[in-house]
């Protein structure tokens, strides 16, 4: 047999895209270690069922589309269930640094989080992972100009919240110029 199996050579792929899964989770969940457990359901998934990979298919798509599913289903379940209160003060028991790129990664985030789910799932998708519109389509199940709707409605709600007469620069992250 020459070469690794195919389930092997995909398992090894999937390690690549590990970063981008963690930053498609974050458009999902409000905490990171949310995010954490979206990510690793969706890994549990995607080497559960590596056979069923259509070879020639985009990976990242097949892998942002099972989280998706995944966190549909999760929510759904979740929403049927009362836990106790969320996003209560305890939730943020830390103090953040003061330099200033932190304070305006908050604040972006603050707005990304107001932001509806559809939105805020296509900004994270096209602005901040850099997929296509149609990868971004075909994640989301709608039409590429149902998705350039978003992004479009999205940007205008962001950049009316973090008023762009500042100059939000983060060193190595995304800038209200850019959404």
């Amino acid at each position: 047999m020459n070469g690794p199996a195919p389930d092997t050579t995909i398992r090894a792929e999937i390690v690549n895209y590990i970063p981008a899964l963690r930053a498609f989770a974050r458009s999902f969940c409000r905490t990171s270690e949310d995010a954490d457990d979206l990510v690793q359901e969706t890994l549990v998934k995607a080497i559960a069922n590596c056979a069923r990979f259509e070879a020639g298919t985009q990976l990242k798509s097949w892998l942002f589309t099972i989280m998706r599913n995944t966190f549909f289903t999760s929510y759904r379940k979740a929403k049927k269930e009362i836990v106790g209160l969320s996003d209560t003060m305890t939730d943020r028991l830390t103090i953040d640094p003061p330099q200033d790129w932190s304070v305006q990664a908050i604040d972006i985030q603050r707005a990304l989080d107001r932001l509806p789910q559809h939105q805020r799932e296509t900004i994270v998708l096209v602005i901040m992972l850099g997929e296509s519109y149609e990868t971004a389509a075909a994640i989301c199940r709608c039409s590429v100009g149902t998705i350039k709707s978003r992004i479009n409605r999205a940007r205008r709600q962001l950049c009316r919240e973090l008023s762009t007469s500042h100059d939000f620069a983060m060193p190595g992250a995304m800038t209200v110029a850019s959404i």
